[in-house]
């Protein structure tokens, strides 16, 4: 019981930490949830695969402290979302816009996808096709037959 409710807490745990610090967190309430808001939709550009409010890197952090910056200067969501992405470019956005520049990034999945299907779907055609081309002619099923049926009675061919 003890290894179960142990499993769980290293499992659970790490979900609960947060990366913000009690330093950065701002006194007015509803600032700070704007902050949280916009600090989920900000990619680490040192973890690559976490937002900045999750993430412990320095340059998260970093970023933290300009989203809140920028939202006690008066600016709104979008207004701050948009300076960090002049500054940072599409990669910083966890949801880069669809563009010229970014059509490889949202299509790439659906060509990978699409490649997959296709080779499976010639795979199986192909393996199929190598089953119905080894079956046997009348004529050779006649033989074996034939031969079967000595080899029921005893003799030998």
């Amino acid at each position: 019981m003890r290894a179960v409710v142990l499993a769980v807490l290293l499992a659970v745990l790490p979900m609960l930490a947060q990366a913000v610090e009690p330093d950065e967190i701002l006194a007015d309430p509803a600032l700070e949830a704007r902050a949280r808001v916009i600090s989920k939709q900000l990619r680490c550009v040192v973890c690559q695969s976490q937002d900045i409010d999750s993430s412990n890197a320095g340059v998260a952090r970093d970023l933290r402290l300009l989203v809140r910056e920028r939202l006690t200067a008066g600016d709104s969501n979008a207004e701050v979302v948009d300076y960090i992405h002049a500054r940072y470019g599409d990669f910083v956005l966890l949801k880069p816009p669809f563009t010229r520049r970014t059509v490889v990034l949202w299509l790439a999945p659906l060509v990978l996808i699409f490649a997959a299907v296709l080779t499976g779907g010639l795979s199986l055609s192909r393996a199929r096709r190598r089953r119905t081309d080894a079956a046997l002619d009348p004529e050779d099923e006649a033989r074996i037959a034939a031969a079967m049926d000595r080899y029921k009675q005893g003799g030998s061919e």
